[in-house]
C-alpha cells in the first residue's frame, strides 16, 4: 500500500467511549492515520482534542458541519478520505449523507439510524454514490466468526436447523441515567437513541451476528420485550423467537438488566450434522460439535493451517496469543482500507477486502428493531419481518 488512507473522525471527544476505540482499531495495521475531526458538540472540547488525537489545532473542527465545508476543499492529498462516526445515533443519518453528499466513504458505528425510513434513504444514497459504507458489527471482525461462516457456508454442518445467540448485560440493572451516567443518559432518550433501548444496542449485534454466520435471512419473528427498571423509557430486555428463511428455527434473547454480566454474546448454531459455538468471552475459541464425535476445539492462529483463508487474513498473531476487541474493530477497518485503495487505483476489488458489515445490513438492523417493537405489542405476534 502506496499511502494511508487519511479519516475524519465525528466524536471521541472527553467523556466519549466509543470513539477513541475506533481509533484504535483504525491505526492498528499502520493502513490509516487521523487527520481531522468534529470531535464534540462542545466547540471548545472539540478544538481541545486536537492534542488528544495529535492532530494540528487547525483540524480539530467546532462541528461537524465545518469539517466538511473546510475538508472538501483541501486538495486531494491533504483532505480525508474517509469518515468515521461515533456520535449519538440520532446523528448518524444525517452525517452519514452530508459525507456521501461530500464524496467520502463512511464508517458508521450501529444502530445505523434511528428509524427504519432513515436507514432505506440512506442505502438508496450509498448504492447511488458507489462510495464504501461499513457499518461496525464488530464481532464480525472476531477471526473465530469468520471461522464458523467458512464452516456454515462449506456445509461442514449440512442444513441449518437451529439459531440461538443471547447477549446479556448487567450494566443497566439499576436506573444510571437518572444519576448522572452520559452513556446511559442519552441512551435512554428515543429522540437521541431511537425507539430500541437494549434492543438498539446489543440486539441488533446478535440479529446481525446470527445473519452473518448463519448466511440465512430472518424471515418472521416473534416477540417480548420489557422495561424493568422503573421509569425507563426504553426497553432493557428482550426475547425473540425467530423463523429463517430455508425453515431454520432460532431463539434471540438481548438483556442490559442481567446483574453481574458483562458483554456475554454466544451464539450456537446446529445444523443435520453438527453445530458450532463461539462466546465473546473467549474469542479465540470455536467449538465443533459433530455426530458421534468429540467436541473438537478450533484455536485462533495466523500459523493455523487447519482453518480458512479468510479467518488467517484477519489474525495478524500466531496461535496462543490472544487478539481481542480492539482487533476486530481493526478487521473492519483494514478491509475498508485495501477496498478504498484498490478503488482508487482502478483494480477490481478483492472480495476478501470486502468482508465488512454494509449499509444493507443497518437496514435489516432497524428493520428488526421496529418489527420486534410492532410484535411485542401486537396480538398477533408473529410478525413478518
Amino acid at each position: 500500500m502506496k499511502k494511508k488512507i487519511k479519516m475524519g473522525l465525528v466524536g471521541g471527544g472527553p467523556g466519549a467511549f466509543i470513539g477513541s476505540v475506533h481509533v484504535r482499531g483504525a491505526i492498528m495495521d499502520g493502513l490509516i492515520e487521523l487527520v481531522c475531526g468534529a470531535f464534540s458538540s462542545d466547540p471548545v472540547k472539540s478544538k481541545a482534542a486536537a492534542e488528544i488525537y495529535n492532530i494540528p489545532p487547525g483540524r480539530a473542527y467546532g462541528s461537524w458541519e465545518e469539517m466538511f465545508e473546510k475538508e472538501i476543499n483541501l486538495p486531494e492529498d491533504k483532505k480525508m478520505d474517509m469518515v468515521a462516526i461515533t456520535t449519538p445515533n440520532h446523528l448518524h443519518f444525517p452525517i452519514s449523507m452530508r459525507a456521501l453528499e461530500s464524496g467520502f466513504h463512511v464508517v458508521c458505528d450501529k444502530p445505523m439510524t434511528i428509524s427504519l425510513e432513515e436507514a432505506e434513504q440512506l442505502a438508496i444514497k450509498v448504492d447511488d454514490s458507489g462510495l464504501f459504507f461499513a457499518l461496525t458489527h464488530t464481532y464480525t471482525g472476531y477471526p473465530m466468526v469468520k471461522e464458523a461462516k467458512q464452516l456454515v457456508s462449506g456445509n461442514k454442518l449440512g442444513n441449518i436447523r437451529k439459531i440461538v445467540v443471547e447477549y446479556p448485560q448487567g450494566w443497566l440493572a439499576t436506573p444510571l441515567e437518572k444519576a448522572g451516567n452520559p452513556q446511559a443518559e442519552w441512551r435512554s432518550r428515543p429522540e437521541y437513541n431511537g425507539p430500541g433501548g437494549c434492543l438498539g444496542d446489543i440486539g441488533v449485534h446478535a440479529e446481525n451476528l446470527a445473519e452473518y454466520i448463519s448466511g440465512l435471512q430472518i424471515s418472521e419473528l416473534c416477540a417480548d420485550i420489557n422495561s424493568f427498571v422503573p421509569g425507563r423509557t426504553l426497553d432493557d430486555d428482550a426475547s425473540v423467537l425467530l423463523r429463517f428463511e430455508g425453515g431454520a428455527r432460532g431463539v434471540l434473547w438481548a438483556t442490559q438488566i442481567a446483574s453481574g454480566e458483562e458483554n456475554n454474546l454466544t451464539i450456537r448454531i446446529y445444523g443435520e450434522k453438527g453445530g458450532i459455538e463461539w462466546r465473546q468471552h473467549d474469542p479465540n475459541t470455536l467449538l465443533l460439535k459433530m455426530l458421534d464425535q468429540p467436541v473438537q476445539i478450533l484455536r485462533a492462529g495466523s500459523n493455523y493451517s487447519n482453518l480458512s483463508e479468510i479467518a488467517r487474513w484477519n489474525m495478524r498473531l500466531p496461535g496462543g496469543h490472544p487478539e481481542g476487541y480492539i482487533e476486530a474493530f481493526a478487521n473492519i477497518y483494514k478491509n475498508m482500507a485495501h477496498a478504498i485503495n484498490q478503488r482508487k487505483e482502478n483494480l477490481p476489488v478483492d472480495p476478501a477486502y470486502l468482508d465488512f458489515p454494509t449499509v444493507h445490513d443497518g437496514v435489516r438492523g432497524m428493520r428488526f428493531i421496529e418489527k420486534v417493537i410492532e410484535s411485542a405489542k401486537s396480538s398477533e405476534k408473529w410478525i413478518k419481518f
